[in-house]
């Protein structure tokens, strides 16, 4: 196969798969890469099948969104796109549907490899969620037994310190004098 259409491994596409707007996304240039296409085909594609790409599946990334991508990039894939164009962004089914829309043999061949990265992702995202609550309950259950453990802590300093604090000397009893007494 020539080099341009080498199909990329599932952690090339990882890679590129990041959140906007609390979901994982990929964005338009990425896609293309994948898919083999330019990205003005793939968006044109999208523009011509626009009842296909509801607001879930696809969504234009705001100029703060694009500041905060090209920050999190040295070397931005982005440098050749005209400015004044913000790139789209697909979730998983909008990654799909664009396969779909393409119609091309390798679109639907990495098509399989998009759905398995955002299928990995979606997994370490719960596996994250279940290990942050597993470790909100130890520290539930941890402070409550510290409650329990300080109280009984506070109560043995408290004898410790009464046992400590000097008591007020007894006043001696009086002396019997001694020798003669009249």
């Amino acid at each position: 196969m020539p080099e341009k259409e080498k199909l990329m491994s599932q952690e090339q596409i990882e890679s590129q798969i990041f959140e906007i707007r609390g979901q994982k996304v990929i964005l338009d240039c990425d896609l293309a890469t994948i898919y083999g296409v330019s990205t003005k085909v793939l968006n044109q594609a999208v523009r011509r099948n626009q009842k296909r790409f509801p607001k879930d599946f696809s969504f234009i990334t705001t100029a703060q969104e694009v500041r905060v991508i090209r920050s999190q990039f040295v070397t931005g894939s982005q440098s050749h796109r005209n400015p004044r164009y913000r790139p789209r962004a697909f979730t998983e089914p909008g990654a799909i549907m664009a396969a779909t829309v393409l119609n091309s043999l390798r679109a639907v061949q990495m098509s399989v490899f998009v759905v398995r990265a955002f299928v990995k992702m979606r997994r370490i995202l719960v596996a994250k969620n279940d290990l942050a609550k597993k470790l909100a309950e130890i520290e539930s259950k941890l402070t409550d037994r510290l409650d329990i453990h300080e109280t009984a802590i506070v109560e043995v300093l408290q004898k410790v310190l009464i046992l400590l604090t000097p008591s007020p000397p007894e006043p001696e009893p009086p002396r019997r004098r001694i020798g003669f007494q009249p």
